[in-house]
């Protein structure tokens, strides 16, 4: 489980954001803080792999909060949830290491995309070795996800959203006839949306070469290791 703590100046905007976490497969809320004081408190005191950390905050702002655990020698991971747009704000917290910057106001699909693509970057990183070149991509681009591709006519967002998760939760590519057998889809239906996805770029085709010489399609989700 990934341990997370939520840091917000407005009571009920933390309380909100909190829920929304609890409600990701993989991730915990272990404390919520509402001042730096009180996040950077929770930091040293609690366990805390990532920071869900707001920039308005009354005593600090939450550069000051990401400058301050860098000079402690933390190195919590941080994710920016702000309503700061300005460009200046932005690449300040880019420069101090912020693994991602989403913007306020925003939905749930928003930020269980950027967690889910946080999970898999930890994935990816928990492998270890040596890292080639196409890794190394894989590594950097883990966190850069796209919207969610329009979906066209006849395609139905549920289907959609069933063949992401089985995508995401596989432990390697998985063909149309193994994604149909554990979806309960038709191997053509799930081709269709498999080939959907592949244009949207959300996943990643490889070929498999076996005794007939005929290579199988493989699809993974784009954002895993």
């Amino acid at each position: 489980m990934i341990a997370v703590l939520v840091v917000d100046d407005d009571i009920r905007v933390a309380d909100v954001n909190a829920a929304y976490v609890e409600k990701i497969a993989g991730f915990r809320v272990t404390a919520k803080a509402h001042n730096a004081a009180e996040a950077l408190h929770c930091v040293e005191t609690d366990e805390v792999d990532l920071v869900l950390l707001d920039h308005h905050l009354p005593d600090e702002t939450g550069l000051d909060v990401v400058r301050r655990l860098r000079e402690r020698g933390h190195e919590t991971d941080v994710i920016m949830v702000t309503a700061a747009r300005d460009v200046g704000t932005v690449q300040a917290a880019m420069r101090l290491g912020a693994l991602q910057y989403l913007v306020k106001p925003f939905a749930f699909s928003g930020l269980r995309t950027k967690l889910e693509a946080y999970a898999a970057l930890q994935r990816t990183l928990r492998g270890g070795g040596e890292a080639e070149q196409a890794e190394v991509d894989r590594i950097f681009g883990a966190l850069t996800v796209s919207a969610e591709p329009e979906l066209p006519k006849g395609h139905s967002p549920t289907t959609a959203e069933l063949v992401r998760r089985v995508l995401m939760s596989a432990e390697g590519p998985v063909s149309a006839q193994e994604l149909a057998d554990s979806t309960q889809l038709s191997r053509q239906t799930a081709q269709r949306y498999l080939k959907l996805l592949e244009r949207a770029g959300r996943v990643r085709l490889s070929l498999r070469y076996g005794d007939t010489g005929r290579p199988e399609h493989r699809y993974r989700w784009a954002t895993r290791g």
